[in-house]
């Protein structure tokens, strides 16, 4: 471990930790020193079932009720935070129920703006945190609406963080991955589509979109995106804020 990427010593947030780049990140967190933990996700027996060795607060709830964060009085203080709790919708824009929507700006919008306006409460001086965004807030698919504007807004939100949060020493970055390995893709009608086409075969399925929708024909690995936001989290990155690491495999291009 080299003195850059040496936790010890500092508390962390990670929101949707239970699973995909949440738990990596936090498994991440807990390989590099970090002393405390506390960690937050909607399916508590899943985030049960993470294993780190720090000491850990888990908490279960809905990052985007606000009566979570109100009586949170344990959260800090806090020297990091990855603000990464999010859900995935797909329908067109003239097929898109207003419910759905609401849905997925109340995770991807409300709850970020909650989880973010928490943890800058809860860092008393300089820190850092990254907010999990996504290529898709920043090139346009159809079937996306719902999903690329929320993950758009949260780049801005991340920017604004960053301006507001630099006179003290707080810096805030984005990463905005494209296809990643995680249990999301599963909520989304297309995909278990393709699974289907596949015989039931997932990494079949998601092998083949890869290949159709990257340059580097591969998708990423929920670690590796975890690495990133390490680096970023990290003193490497001390001159680094209000920025958006694409980590998208070339899709973008």
């Amino acid at each position: 471990m080299t003195a850059s990427f040496d936790f010890a010593g500092r508390n962390a947030l990670v929101t949707g930790a239970a699973s995909g780049i949440g738990a990596a990140a936090a498994r991440w967190l807990d390989a590099h020193g970090v002393a405390r933990l506390v960690l937050v996700d909607r399916d508590g027996a899943a985030l049960d079932r993470l294993a780190v060795s720090c000491d850990c607060l888990r908490v279960a709830g809905d990052v985007a009720d606000p009566a979570l964060w109100d009586g949170l009085d344990a959260l800090g203080p806090l020297d990091h935070a990855v603000v990464n709790a999010g859900i995935a919708s797909g329908a067109p824009i003239a097929e898109c129920d207003f419910a759905e929507w609401r849905r997925v700006m109340a995770v991807n919008l409300d709850g970020a703006f909650l989880s973010l306006r928490a943890a800058m409460r809860a860092i008393p001086g300089a820190g850092s945190m990254v907010v999990t965004a996504s290529v898709s807030g920043m090139k346009a698919e159809p079937g996306t609406a719902a999903y690329g504007a929320s993950k758009a807004a949260l780049i801005q939100l991340a920017k604004v963080a960053a301006k507001e949060g630099a006179p003290r020493g707080l810096r805030v970055n984005a990463v905005a991955p494209g296809g990643v390995d995680t249990p999301i893709w599963d909520q989304a009608p297309f995909f278990r589509d393709l699974v289907a086409e596949h015989d039931g075969d997932r990494e079949a399925a998601l092998t083949a979109m890869a290949k159709m929708a990257t340059p580097l024909g591969r998708y990423a690995a929920a670690e590796e995106i975890a690495g990133q936001i390490g680096f970023l989290l990290s003193d490497a990155a001390a001159s680094t804020t209000g920025a958006v690491l694409v980590t998208d495999g070339g899709y973008s291009l």
